[in-house]
């Protein structure tokens, strides 16, 4: 008798989350102490605007000087000169749908065409419902003259960009993030 094996269901970012995506230390993408370290804090909430309290939310970004220890990095990956700067975050929502990143600001990235790249985070969603993660990015409201010039954020409806932009808070900026609704995020396909 031979066993015929079935298609396996499509299975959403959520239910993995708690078993092996939990990382202590994640949200600290530099450590606590570091010169120039601020907190960028917000909540994820659903289409309804109801918290979404089993996300989680990652960043990725440059190092104060616009750089990556990457190779994909087009003028060659560096170490970054700030000492325990990892580039990466990682933070589970609370029971409140908040998140929170210790992080320092990035600095500004250069195009191809020449053209420069305003700081700023980029951020992943995962989350129950969710097939694949959603990406989208954090630009900061002190940076006018490189937000404007940005060639990102300038592909982004104008009515829509503020949904990019954080906005100062008392330890660091405020960035909440909607899935759906009037208030959506902007979204990137990457």
């Amino acid at each position: 008798m031979s066993e015929q094996l079935g298609v396996m269901p499509a299975q959403t970012v959520g239910p993995y989350l708690h078993i092996g995506l939990r990382w202590p230390d994640g949200p600290y993408v530099v450590p606590e102490g570091t010169p120039g370290a601020f907190w960028i804090r917000g909540r994820v909430f659903d289409g309804t605007g109801t918290p979404v309290v089993d996300a989680m939310v990652e960043s990725w970004q440059a190092d104060p000087d616009g750089r990556f220890d990457h190779p994909d990095d087009p003028r060659g990956a560096r170490p970054p000169a700030l000492a325990g700067f990892r580039g990466f975050g990682r933070s589970e929502t609370d029971g409140n749908g908040w998140y929170g990143l210790l992080t320092v600001k990035p600095g500004s990235l250069p195009e191809p065409d020449g053209g420069t790249e305003a700081p700023h985070l980029t951020l992943s969603v995962f989350g129950r419902g969710l097939l694949h993660r959603l990406v989208t990015r954090l630009y900061f409201p002190d940076e006018p003259a490189a937000n404007a010039a940005d060639p990102v954020l300038r592909s982004v409806d104008a009515d829509r960009r503020g949904t990019l932009l954080a906005r100062p808070a008392a330890d660091g900026f405020e960035f909440d993030i909607h899935l759906q609704g009037d208030h959506e995020t902007v979204f990137f396909a990457v």
